[in-house]
C-alpha cells in the first residue's frame, strides 16, 4: 500500500475545546467526501450513549475502545465489512488508551497509510502523565498543543480536580470522570499557590490549639 499516513496528538487541558475541534473535522471531512470513523474509550459514559459530544453541545456517534478491545483488530473488521480503507480515524479522550492500544493505531497507520487523530488531555489533575498521552509522546509523528488561558492571563498547564467548596484535591484515582463541577485548568502558578493557601488555611486551626496550649 503505497498511503502513507500519520498518527498525530493534539492535547490540551480540560476547557480547550479540543473535542469541538474533533467534531468541526469530522464534518469538514463529511463535507468533502472524505472516509473517516469516530473513536473513543468507554470509560467517559458521561452520555449514556456512544457519542462524542462537546460542552457546546454538539455531537456525533462513534464506536466504543473497551479495556480488552484491540483497534488494529476493529478497524480491520470496518475494513473488511465496508471494503473501504478509512482516509482518517479520529480519537477522542486518547489519555484513556493504554499503551498497547496506542501502537495499535500506530500500526494502523503504517499498515494501511491511515491518517490518526488522538485528541486528549497530557496530564492528571496530580499534574502527572497518563499513560496513554505517555505512549503518544513517545511514537506520534507529529504533537500538537492546544492552547487555552488560565484566569491570570497565563497558559493552563494543569487540571485541577475540585471538590464542592472549589478547593483543589490532590489525592485519589487518576481517573474520575467529571466536568467543569470537578475539574478547572489552570496555570502552573495559581495551581501552586491554590495548594500553598489550602495548606496554610488547614494548618491554621492546628497552630491556634498549640499556641492556645502554650498560653496554658
Amino acid at each position: 500500500m503505497n498511503r502513507k499516513g500519520k498518527l498525530y496528538f493534539r492535547y490540551g487541558t480540560m476547557g480547550s475545546a479540543k473535542t469541538a475541534l474533533l467534531l468541526t473535522q469530522a464534518y469538514n471531512f463529511e463535507e468533502r467526501g472524505m472516509r473517516y470513523v469516530c473513536l473513543k474509550p468507554v470509560i467517559d459514559t458521561r452520555e449514556g450513549r456512544n457519542v462524542i459530544k462537546s460542552r457546546i453541545g454538539i455531537e456525533r456517534e462513534c464506536s466504543w475502545i473497551y479495556n480488552e478491545t484491540n483497534v488494529y483488530d476493529l478497524i480491520q473488521e470496518m475494513i473488511s465489512k465496508t471494503m473501504v480503507v478509512f482516509d482518517w480515524i479520529l480519537v477522542d479522550e486518547a489519555q484513556f488508551l493504554s499503551p498497547e492500544q496506542v501502537d495499535q493505531l500506530a500500526r494502523i497507520v503504517d499498515d494501511f497509510g491511515v491518517n490518526v487523530i488522538c485528541y486528549g488531555l497530557r496530564t492528571d489533575f496530580q499534574s502527572h502523565l497518563f499513560e496513554g498521552s505517555r505512549r503518544l509522546f513517545e511514537i506520534a509523528d507529529t504533537i500538537d498543543e492546544i492552547k487555552s488561558t488560565c484566569n491570570c492571563g497565563r497558559k493552563t498547564i494543569i487540571n485541577a480536580r475540585i471538590d464542592a467548596k472549589g478547593d483543589f484535591v490532590e489525592e485519589g484515582a487518576q481517573v474520575e470522570i467529571g466536568g467543569d463541577d470537578r475539574y478547572i485548568a489552570v496555570c502552573r502558578k495559581c495551581w501552586r499557590n491554590k495548594r500553598i493557601e489550602q495548606s496554610y488555611r488547614d494548618a491554621l486551626p492546628f497552630l491556634d490549639l498549640n499556641n492556645h496550649d502554650s498560653d496554658n
